[in-house]
């Protein structure tokens, strides 16, 4: 995975996690991701949240930049912060098996909800 200059190792587990857990509890998992990192005052992941807990990803080696490189990535609505929605597209874009397989994964998760 590439972040605006930096190469960053990803091993991409998340299609075993999602053929394991199916498309609800993968969900699931990622809502527990995003809340392990998030500020949880304001709701939503930021630089000081991640540099807080990055080490429970095994980031605490990161600078401040790649970190914030990381924030960038996902940050869709330009706010310097990630919010849920923001935390699992990216995490989504940082898996390419599971874009390719994403269109099986919403359908699922649309059928559970029916």
């Amino acid at each position: 995975m590439a972040l605006k200059g930096y190469l960053v190792e990803f091993e991409d587990f998340f299609p075993t996690m999602v053929e394991k857990l199916g498309a609800e509890g993968f969900l699931d998992e990622l809502g527990n991701g995003f809340r392990l990192l998030m500020d949880e005052e304001k709701g939503l992941i930021t630089l000081e949240s991640l540099k807080k807990n990055s080490a429970l990803l095994g980031l605490q080696d990161m600078k401040d930049d790649e970190l914030l490189s990381m924030l960038e990535e996902g940050d869709l609505d330009g706010d310097g912060k990630l919010n849920e929605m923001e935390f699992c597209v990216l995490m989504f874009r940082l898996s390419p098996e599971l874009m390719k397989t994403s269109r099986m994964f919403v359908e699922e998760a649309i059928l559970n909800e029916l």
